[in-house]
Order: C-alpha cells, then sequence, then structure tokens
C-alpha cells in the first residue's frame, strides 16, 4: 500500500498563497488518481481536489473551485495543492489520499480507496 507524506502547510493572512505538497512511497504512475482532502474541528472531513495522474480532468469542491488547482509532479512522485486567495475557513487539517477514479465526476464526493490517513498538514488563515 503507497505510503504518503503532506507538507507545506502553515500560518498565513487571509488572500495569502500555500503550496501543498504530498509525496508517494511509489511511482504515482501506477496510481490513476488522487486527492485532496481537509477536515476542520468539528467538522466532517471533505474532498476539495481530484486528478487522473495521467493527465485527465480535475475536480474542485464548490468551495475551493477558482482559488485551489491540484497538480502533479509523477518523475518525482508529488502530488501538489496550490491554494491561493486563502480564506479564514480554509483553516483545517489537509490530507492526500488514492481515490477511486470510478467516483470522480463534477459535483460527486471523493472516495478514498484505503484508510491509511497520514499526519496531514496544516493550514491556519487569520482574518
Amino acid at each position: 500500500q503507497v505510503q504518503l507524506v503532506e507538507s507545506g502547510g502553515g500560518s498565513v493572512q487571509a488572500g495569502g498563497s500555500l503550496r501543498l505538497s504530498c509525496a508517494a512511497s511509489e511511482p504515482t504512475y501506477s496510481i490513476y488518481c488522487m486527492a485532496w482532502f481537509r477536515q476542520a474541528p468539528g467538522k466532517e472531513r471533505e474532498g476539495i481536489a481530484a486528478v487522473y495522474l495521467g493527465g485527465g480532468p480535475t475536480y474542485y469542491s464548490d468551495s475551493v473551485k477558482g482559488r485551489f488547482t491540484i497538480s502533479q509532479d509523477n518523475a518525482k512522485n508529488i502530488l501538489y495543492l496550490q491554494m491561493n486567495s486563502l480564506k479564514p475557513e480554509d483553516t483545517a487539517m489537509y490530507y492526500c489520499a488514492v481515490v477511486r477514479c470510478s467516483n470522480l465526476g463534477e459535483g460527486r464526493e471523493m472516495v478514498p480507496r484505503y484508510n491509511n490517513w497520514g499526519q496531514g498538514t496544516q493550514v491556519t488563515v487569520s482574518s
């Protein structure tokens, strides 16, 4: 089972930017789809961005669409999440995960394939 390590989080002011990274323990070409999730205290974990690693379509939740961009560097086995125009409501622990490609689609829930969540990386946005 692939091991994932998130990094790049931090504390920023509203309107700022951050780029999160997710390093995989094996070549990402062996994995078709991945996504970024986040969870704030007292709230459910939600999928916010997903991508077909082979260069297919990307999907975003309404809350981040237009502000976040998911991408990858397959040669380095790294998944990225560029976050711009950050808002206080973006404050959460962010995780990356392998997801089922068959569940991806506009407005559809992103479903993790495994339950091997890593440590995540904390993002805190102040007003």
